[in-house]
């Protein structure tokens, strides 16, 4: 503001007239004009300050409101870092603990002490009670968000005295400092480890299973030093499908499970054991002479094997078979060793069981012949392409033929006839046997079907097809299909259907036998038990095994043996059938003993069912 004096000389001077006089009216006007600017920049001043004392009150309350959201956003944050469920910990540029929170404290075991800001890592570290077991791992690759540049990941765990692992990661900034999650990990561990046992042990015995062990074996091959030798054995239970399709799974678990432990004892510790697949184990021998060694291994394990298992009230007797390759010399890697034990195993099968085989080169092409058989009898049961022939039942008294059994036949259309000696075991093993079954029912009944009323049919029965299915069901159907009488057709069985689950072919039996069915004990005399049966279900026919005729014209003990039986059987109101007679010597001596029955090629070999009306109008009489 200019100044007032100087203001008022020049409003004076400028209210001087010309004349030199002073206009004192001007001079008023001039002097209010000034005060009224005055007033008016007073004013105005007056509001700014009074705006900006406004303004003041109005920022130190924000200020206040910040100060306390402040204020309570760091208690939040503080209440979040020491309750998270994980540990937390920052280190600044120069490895000194800048941020913990209390489950870091406890992860560690550390104290509050321990852990007091600006504390060394490396203090840290040695207080640690437990072992790095993962120093400085970089994170595996992952789909993770991009970080800042210079900042790195890292993985670090730790093995705790107390049996717990901790797993820390670690974001290293690019200053040098670092800031850390840490994780108790040992139930994941656990778990994993778990896993791990699971996809490389059979959850049944508790062996290693086929992965693990092809791991051992590759393992083993590669330690093998020049001139050193390692054996594998492949093991497999004989016809082991038969018994859980007769004692049930369950059962046969157990017995699987005592197989096991058999083996445990017979391998050693040395040795490596493992299941393979349901009925298959394997064994690795190493650091022994081979094939010396081996050799007494298998040895010893049919030894153990051969005593009865016991479950329950149930004993059950098995046989092993063995394929056994030597390495390097059978196979190098481990798959080819794998695969020349298995061909090897497959020959020992195919030579009956119960034995032995070590590997050849010309069991290749051997093993792929039994395969085509395999893949030529599935065609042929798919497509129904066996036959039955028909050998008759002679009866004695009448002087004329009674029946027939069904026998089945195999036609291959390239092998031509295959032994049912040779394919009935192959599709017992296969699992094929009952849908075969069924099959040889119902054609059994169909073309009995077209014979005269009072001749019947025999068909013979697996053991598989009491214990998977339905027999009665099947029988009658097909007793149904073919419009034949229930009395025409008759069931053959042999004592080990009984032996192997008598609880439920009883009862199978008796209910068959209530539709009007015949039943019939098949091969009499060669188990220890038959009379036990005999007496324990009401057979309507008893039929001889053939052994016993081979003797009876020199041998007076068989003579009298097939006397006791026919006696036995009209005793008890059986009919009495003997097979296998082949000349009218044996023929003529069964008939004075009173048989009732006679079957053998010296009534006629099995024919085509288009022969049998030839057969039944065949003048029998004179024999």
């Amino acid at each position: 503001m200019p100044d007032a004096e100087a203001l008022l000389r020049e409003q004076y001077r400028r209210a001087v007239k010309k004349d030199g006089s002073l206009d004192q009216q001007r001079l008023l006007d001039m002097i209010v004009d000034t005060y009224r600017e005055q007033r008016t920049e007073i004013v105005r001043t007056d509001d700014a300050i009074h705006a900006i004392h406004l303004q003041n009150i109005s920022l130190k309350e924000e200020l206040a409101d910040t100060s306390s959201n402040l204020s309570k956003q760091n208690a939040i944050i503080e209440a979040i870092v020491h309750n998270l469920p994980l540990g937390l910990s920052v280190f600044d540029a120069n490895q000194r603990l800048a941020v913990c929170n209390a489950r870091f404290r406890d992860l560690f075991g550390f104290s509050n002490k321990d852990v007091e800001v600006g504390t060394p890592i490396a203090t840290l570290l040695s207080r640690v009670p437990g072992i790095e077991h993962t120093t400085g791992q970089p994170m595996p690759a992952r789909p993770v968000k991009r970080l800042p540049r210079g900042t790195k990941l890292r993985r670090r765990e730790w093995q705790m005295h107390d049996g717990r692992s901790i797993e820390s990661i670690v974001t290293i900034l690019p200053d040098g400092g670092s800031v850390s999650i840490h994780e108790d990990v040992t139930d994941e561990r656990r778990a994993a480890e778990r896993i791990a046992y699971i996809a490389h042990h059979d959850p049944l015995t508790g062996l290693p299973n086929r992965i693990k062990f092809g791991e051992e074996v590759e393992q083993a091959l590669g330690r093998l030093g020049p001139g050193e030798r390692l054996a594998l054995v492949h093991l497999n239970l004989d016809r082991f499908k038969l018994v859980n399709n007769t004692v049930g799974l369950s059962i046969g678990d157990d017995i699987l499970q005592q197989v096991a432990e058999r083996l445990r004892s017979s391998a050693g510790s040395r040795n490596i054991l493992a299941r393979l697949g349901s009925d298959e184990f394997a064994i690795l021998q190493v650091g022994r002479q081979q094939p010396l060694n081996v050799t007494a291994l298998t040895e010893q394990i049919s030894r153990e094997l051969a005593t009865p298992f016991i479950v329950g009230d149930k004993q059950v007797e098995l046989s092993v078979s063995a394929g056994i390759a030597i390495g390097p010399e059978d196979g190098a890697e481990t798959h080819i060793l794998m695969k020349n034990a298995s061909v090897a195993l497959a020959h020992a099968k195919a030579d009956g069981g119960r034995r032995s085989r070590f590997f050849t080169g010309e069991m290749e092409a051997q093993i792929q012949v039994r395969h085509a058989l395999e893949a030529d009898l599935r065609h042929a049961v798919k497509n129904e392409e066996f036959e039955l022939h028909y050998q008759p039942l002679y009866d004695v008294a009448r002087a004329r033929i009674s029946g027939f059994e069904a026998l089945l036949r195999w036609n291959h259309p390239d092998r031509g006839r295959i032994s049912p000696m040779e394919f009935i075991p192959l599709a017992e093993e296969m699992g094929l046997i009952a849908d075969i079954g069924r099959w040889v029912l119902l054609q059994a009944c169909r073309d009995a079907a077209k014979w005269p009323g009072d001749i019947k049919v025999a068909v013979n029965v697996s053991a598989i097809q009491f214990r998977n299915g339905d027999l009665p069901g099947d029988v009658m159907a097909a007793i149904a299909a073919a419009n034949l009488s229930p009395s025409r057709l008759e069931l053959e069985i042999t004592e080990s259907v009984l032996m192997e689950n008598r609880d439920q072919t009883l009862p199978t039996l008796h209910d068959l036998k209530a539709r009007g069915i015949r039943i019939s004990m098949d091969d009499f005399g060669t188990g220890y038990s038959s009379l036990g049966y005999l007496r324990s279900f009401p057979f309507d026919k008893i039929k001889i095994d053939k052994s016993f005729v081979n003797d009876i014209i020199d041998n007076r003990e068989a003579q009298e043996i097939m006397h006791v039986i026919i006696l036995l059987g009209n005793a008890l109101g059986m009919r009495v059938t003997v097979e296998g007679v082949e000349t009218k010597s044996q023929f003529d001596r069964l008939r004075r003993e009173g048989c009732d029955e006679i079957q053998g090629y010296f009534i006629s070999p099995p024919k085509p069912a288009a022969d049998v009306p030839v057969l039944l109008a065949a003048p029998l009489a004179s024999l």
